[in-house]
């Protein structure tokens, strides 16, 4: 263990994975399908609730904003266009992050990692990555009944998969307000922000929160000094 957690969940894009834009990318390739293009009306309503809602599960974000068929085409189309990004080798891990990795599973610290895409984007994200032995679980909403963040239902699910039954055991880290939600609706003992993805120092302070973090780079040395 590191500290006193026994159990890590880690989000994926933006947290441990660089987004550089692909996640955008990928939601405006799903919002074309569905003739939501710059010139539509509602465009730039909702390219800001995609904003605001980064850390949710992909499909429940198109369901907020679309009639149900709509909704599924989207989401088939952002899977499809995030996927096709990985395979040409355009999303890379963050700096750090699998220094990290390697450092948790050396102090036999259990990882999950968390995620709101789907179970075949996120399998192909740790195949490009070569994450799939290193860690161990991760977790899309389709694994835990659909209900992704804010929900606490991927830490609750990891914690039950693992066999961690203390919440106090358990950090979670995220560069989104869903994340930091999640995880403090989960009681997790430590809700740790990390200012490489979505949301900026401004947004993620104003969600509740344990620390805030440059990177998931400087991750081990707050789990050390967590009491």
């Amino acid at each position: 263990m590191i500290g006193r957690f026994a159990l890590v969940c880690l989000d994926m894009a933006g947290t441990t994975v660089r987004d550089d834009g692909a996640v955008d990318a990928a939601f405006a390739r799903a919002l074309e399908t569905v003739a939501l293009t710059p010139d539509a009306p509602r465009y730039a309503e909702v390219r800001r609730f995609v904003h605001e809602t980064m850390g949710w599960s992909k499909s429940d974000v198109f369901a907020a904003l679309l009639p149900p068929l709509d909704a599924a085409r989207a989401t088939t189309a952002f899977a499809a266009a995030y996927e096709t990004m990985v395979a040409a080798g355009e999303v890379q891990p963050i700096e750090g992050a699998a220094a990290v990795l390697h450092t948790l599973r050396e102090r036999d610290t259990l990882i999950c990692l968390t995620t709101g895409f789907a179970p075949s984007t996120r399998d192909a994200l740790l195949t490009s990555l070569g994450w799939t032995a290193l860690v161990d679980l991760a977790l899309s909403p389709a694994d835990v009944g659909g209900r992704g963040r804010p929900a606490p239902d991927l830490i609750l699910g990891a914690m039950a998969q693992l066999g961690i039954a203390d919440p106090a055991a358990v950090a979670v880290v995220g560069d989104t307000v869903s994340d930091l939600e999640a995880g403090t609706a989960a009681h997790a003992g430590a809700v740790i922000g990390v200012l490489s993805g979505a949301h900026d120092h401004a947004t993620l302070g104003g969600a509740p929160h344990t620390a805030l973090l440059p990177s998931v780079g400087h991750l081990i040395k707050e789990l050390e000094r967590a009491v």
